[in-house]
């Protein structure tokens, strides 16, 4: 691992970057240009110390998923995401099936989504990227274990994960969920990820055995989507998606009709959800 390279690469990488380049509020003047560290942090979903410490050729050696999250957190390249491998001395990552390397392009259109919550999810329902909108309405995915992110796993596996839909929906989320990773699988016969997670998940829930069994196909499409949020009650959005094939990632972009109760729900989430996703002022020494 090469410490003193990779600390020059991530300032570097830091510095080039504003706020609006990944979707923040510039907030007050700053006495540097490009990002603080705690909003590097933040992206990457680790802690300010760690990350600061890898700036400072201190800190220990991050881990496949780290390098990944840092990777998006700076919107590298696929090229400079290759680079930040080598320099710790990882072995990048394939790319000929799914990648969890979100292209710049989609993160740009991603960050300029300030009022709508809009998220990158690849095919299989694994989440590789969230704006704040979308953090503030289902909470940050991107912060858990990179293995409680994919969305279908935690659909079957993890009771707390329905509690964000209506319970009289649950049933057709969950017949859709199945529907479409059939239609996944089918269309990768080669590729070890879905088939993967259907093994899993045939093993591990009945409900998704049984609706497996029943061979129904479908694909991610747009829709409208039931939501309750603790705080700005039920929120009924249509759901777009935009299909980028190079990696079989997904933007998903969920919107209310204005004049609608859900259009004057969803002003009130940018308000309330954001409060605590808003960086505080860096201090002198982390400049």
């Amino acid at each position: 691992m090469n410490r003193a390279e990779l600390a020059d690469f991530l300032r570097r990488g830091r510095a080039r970057l504003n706020p609006s380049d990944v979707g923040l509020a510039p907030g007050a003047r700053r006495r540097t240009p490009g990002l603080r560290r705690e909003e590097v942090a933040q992206l990457a979903g680790m802690s300010v110390d760690y990350y600061t410490r890898l700036e400072q050729s201190r800190g220990p050696r991050p881990s496949r998923q780290m390098l990944t999250a840092l990777a998006r957190a700076l919107r590298l390249t696929a090229v400079e995401q290759d680079h930040l491998f080598h320099l710790v001395g990882e072995e990048p990552p394939r790319r000929e099936t799914g990648s969890a390397h979100v292209r710049p392009g989609l993160l740009l259109i991603l960050d300029r989504l300030h009022d709508t919550p809009a998220q990158v999810v690849n095919d299989c329902g694994e989440m590789l990227a969230q704006n704040a909108m979308a953090r503030a309405l289902v909470g940050d995915v991107m912060a858990r274990p990179p293995r409680d992110r994919n969305l279908v796993r935690r659909f079957f596996l993890d009771p707390a994960a329905r509690t964000l839909f209506p319970e009289e929906d649950l049933a057709d989320h969950a017949r859709t969920q199945v529907a479409t990773l059939r239609a996944v699988t089918a269309a990768r016969p080669d590729d070890p990820e879905p088939a993967s997670l259907v093994a899993e998940l045939r093993s591990a829930s009945q409900e998704f055995a049984r609706l497996w069994d029943e061979h129904e196909v479908s694909q991610r499409d747009k829709a409208t989507k039931r939501f309750v949020h603790p705080v700005v009650g039920l929120l009924e959005l249509d759901c777009e998606v935009m299909v980028s094939h190079e990696h079989h990632h997904l933007l998903v972009v969920h919107t209310a009709r204005p004049g609608t109760e859900a259009y004057e729900r969803l002003q009130l989430l940018r308000v309330v959800g954001l409060q605590d996703l808003t960086p505080q002022e860096e201090a002198p020494k982390s400049s």
